[in-house]
């Protein structure tokens, strides 16, 4: 069992459900998970989570959402080695803003690889032209995501 750490950031919801959809899923095989709108530094450092997974959606010219900004620049600002970080990251957008689709999944991907986090998995992009609901795109996603980090814990 492992204690999972999932931070959101949101503008209307959407990045919190799909949180909330994976949380049962997580819980069915064994593993604990806790919810935040309000990451901090920290929560990437607290040794009582095996992993963090990250549910963010783009927001204006791929911006964060407000509540995710200070996170986000406070990991820029202080760059601590994260070699010991697994983490997986659904980005939400909408195609329709072409040149900024998930910028802020490709923002907070890039900052963690140059920090040296372990990405489990693929990353999920979740467009908000093909998905009303967020969560029925990302619970597939959840199972794959979960095999890989289950197969990474037991080597």
């Amino acid at each position: 069992m492992a204690m999972i750490k999932i931070l959101v950031g949101t503008v209307y919801g959407s990045a919190r459900e799909v949180a909330d959809a994976l949380e049962p899923i997580f819980a069915a095989k064994g593993h604990q998970v806790e919810i935040s709108e309000d990451p901090e530094v920290s929560d990437l450092s607290d040794s009582r989570y095996q992993a963090v997974l990250i549910s963010c959606s783009t927001s204006g010219s791929g911006d964060f959402p407000p509540n995710f900004i200070p996170f986000y620049r406070q990991l820029d600002q202080q760059r601590p080695t994260l070699s010991h970080l697994r983490y997986g990251l659904i980005a939400l957008g909408d195609s329709a803003y072409d040149q900024t689709f998930c910028e802020a999944g490709s923002k907070i991907e890039r900052l963690f690889g140059q920090l040296g986090a372990n990405r489990v998995g693929q990353r999920l992009d979740i467009d908000a032209s093909e998905h009303f609901q967020a969560s029925e795109a990302a619970l597939p996603w959840a199972e794959r995501w979960l095999n890989h980090f289950e197969a990474e814990r037991s080597v």
